[in-house]
């Protein structure tokens, strides 16, 4: 099986040389369904990425945008030079880093962007806790058995069933985007019970009386990296200029952040096109457990959690190991 995987890799990274070679400079970058990509906001308003490549001598090139639920489809599009930078749950760095590990389309994580916990929310008034999950509930994730929210409850699972029942509630889950999520279980009608989800929407779920959270990922790893941003050793190698001014973008994204939390949350907001109120979203950016952070944490007990499970083949000896060393002077973990 992971022979056939890399021959598909070898396939891809054929195309996508073909593909790099006819196409003009180019950035292409993903993300993902929530707020733990404030940084890609700012980049995209302030034009961050088109002002440090400038100043490396790069001026005609596009940026371009991207938006997945899940990490499956994105990490695919990586895999076929359909898109440069991908971000999400540190999973789905995790598993893309283990199965392409010594090849030559070898991926790795650039930086963090954002730590904050996902909550695990229901409208089932008899659900206390995981364990009072019943086959008759359904958990909405972005993806089953893969998406960042998807390994946490596995991990919550094995916390409380035993290792050799960390899959006990994957029947359960089913694969829908956080927005569809938060309509189904505000409606009660989209045949879900619960939602393991992400900001803003898991906070606009709590303001429905009959919502509450069952389980905060920090209960199971304590403070961890909620967003990652990755991408290709080859896309590193044959594009410095651009990858140093990604991450000078993220840098001064992330000071803006910190500096102009509320035009930070009108950002959000007009690039999502959402309806949520500023003042909800200003406390999303703000909140005390929230940390807009380059520097990876926890990722090493993802890591070592889904080897053990056999999610993975290979665990890597430091987080270090899964990024680029630009950030290796970082207190990461």
């Amino acid at each position: 099986m992971r022979s056939a995987w890399i021959a598909g890799v070898v396939a891809a990274v054929t195309i996508g040389n073909a593909t790099m070679a006819a196409r003009a400079a180019e950035i292409r970058l993903a993300e993902q369904f929530s707020m733990g990509y404030l940084q890609f906001n700012v980049m995209k308003r302030d034009r961050l990425i088109e002002k440090y490549a400038s100043q490396r001598g790069l001026r005609d090139f596009k940026v371009s945008w991207q938006r997945f639920n899940g990490p499956v489809a994105m990490n695919e599009a990586l895999l076929s030079n359909s898109t440069d930078i991908v971000s999400g749950g540190v999973p789905g760095l995790i598993t893309l880093w283990d199965k392409t590990r010594g090849t030559s389309f070898e991926v790795k994580g650039i930086c963090a962007l954002s730590s904050q916990p996902f909550l695990l929310n229901t409208a089932n008034p008899n659900v206390k806790s995981i364990k009072d999950f019943t086959e008759r509930d359904r958990i909405a994730v972005p993806s089953i058995k893969v998406s960042v929210q998807a390994v946490l409850l596995q991990m919550a699972s094995a916390a409380a069933f035993g290792d050799d029942n960390y899959a006990k509630l994957d029947p359960l889950t089913v694969s829908m985007s956080p927005p569809d999520a938060t309509i189904a279980l505000l409606s009660g009608a989209g045949g879900i019970s619960a939602a393991f989800s992400v900001p803003p929407f898991q906070f606009q779920q709590l303001e429905q009386n009959n919502i509450r959270t069952v389980l905060s990922s920090f209960d199971v790893l304590g403070p961890h990296t909620f967003t990652v941003a990755w991408t290709s050793a080859r896309f590193r190698k044959e594009n410095p200029e651009l990858y140093a001014a990604f991450l000078d973008a993220v840098k001064e994204a992330t000071a803006i952040i910190a500096a102009d939390p509320k035009g930070t949350a009108q950002s959000w907001i007009n690039d999502s096109n959402s309806k949520l109120p500023l003042e909800m979203v200003t406390k999303v950016v703000t909140a005390s457990n929230v940390e807009w952070t380059m520097t990876p944490a926890a990722t090493m007990k993802f890591a070592k959690f889904m080897r053990r499970v056999g999610t993975t083949k290979n665990e890597p000896a430091s987080w270090k190991e899964m990024f680029f060393p630009e950030i290796s002077d970082l207190n990461g973990s």
